[in-house]
């Protein structure tokens, strides 16, 4: 996933603490197509890393050097947390760690586009699960109708291993979306994603070190690790966290189904992997469920005016 998967989150800040409620009422949306436009070429470039550093090292960097970054960035205030913000920002950052585990754990073993289309099952639940209005229901339905078309209508021929990696870093996802929301209401801008990107960088660093080793030294796999972080974990975790003070839960859920959409170009232009009519149908079923899920959400917002 990617990803995914939202948060929250001094004085050199990603942006101003009301910036958010400047954005127009497509701001929000705007910042989760942009999110998921640069963590799906992140997910293309990472592919082409493991050859180099091994799934688990690739998470790894992309991790660690994430963490360095957003707290350079942010320089999030350590103190005046209650013990209920603590725990909010550890449990996001397990489950942005699981999250990015099992994905890249998929795609050592299936192709990009099937293991987004897999994972993105978690988002589509939870938009089911937490919507609150009926036509959700028919955004999240044709959705989920254009994942399985972009899978081909089965996906019997894949890895089981790597399908069951999928499928839970989708359950991850939908935690992550939970946990990313919960913390953006407890810390200003995205302190609060910085501090949960150094709980899962110092999880996942030593998995990454008996993987790797020596190997994540190199200066070409530390330059495209870098890389990946910043497509792959500031810029879009970062977008969807200030997203996600304004979408509901339900409807940035269906908001994810644009990923495979998006996963299926970036294979297409960075892994050479060509769309078939099949999927070019796919993904204007996701595209015509996210516009949906979008002029559901401003009607909404007019309604209340």
């Amino acid at each position: 996933m990617t990803t995914s998967q939202t948060a929250t989150t001094a004085p050199v800040s990603l942006a101003p603490k009301g910036a958010p409620g400047r954005f127009g009422s497509l701001g929000p949306v705007g910042l989760v197509l942009a999110g998921g436009i640069s963590v799906q070429f992140g997910g293309a470039l990472a592919v082409t890393l493991m050859p180099r550093a091994g799934a688990l090292g690739v998470v790894a960097l992309r991790l660690l050097v994430a963490a360095v970054v957003l707290l350079v960035l942010c320089r999030p205030r350590l103190r005046g947390h209650s013990r209920t913000d603590w725990g909010t920002v550890i449990v996001f950052g397990v489950t942005m760690a699981a999250m990015n585990g099992l994905f890249y754990q998929a795609l050592a073993r299936i192709p990009l586009g099937p293991a987004v289309t897999l994972e993105v099952l978690g988002p589509l639940a939870l938009s089911v699960l937490a919507s609150r209005r009926a036509v959700n229901l028919v955004w999240a339905g044709l959705a989920l109708a254009g994942v399985f078309l972009l899978g081909g209508g089965g996906f019997a021929d894949l890895d089981m291993v790597g399908v069951a990696f999928a499928l839970g870093a989708g359950a991850m996802w939908s935690a992550y979306i939970v946990f990313s929301a919960r913390t953006g209401r407890r810390f200003p801008q995205a302190d609060g994603l910085a501090l949960a990107m150094v709980v899962g960088a110092l999880l996942f660093l030593p998995l990454g070190i008996a993987e790797s080793g020596a190997r994540l030294t190199d200066p070409v796999t530390l330059g495209l690790g870098a890389a990946v972080a910043l497509l792959s974990s500031v810029l879009p975790y970062t977008l969807e966290l200030l997203a996600l003070r304004r979408l509901p839960a339900s409807t940035f859920a269906v908001l994810m189904s644009l990923e495979p959409a998006v996963a299926a170009t970036a294979g297409f232009l960075v892994l050479d992997q060509s769309l078939s009519a099949l999927e070019l149908l796919a993904i204007g079923l996701v595209v015509a469920a996210s516009m949906g899920a979008v002029r559901t959400q401003v009607g909404r917002g007019k309604a209340g005016v």
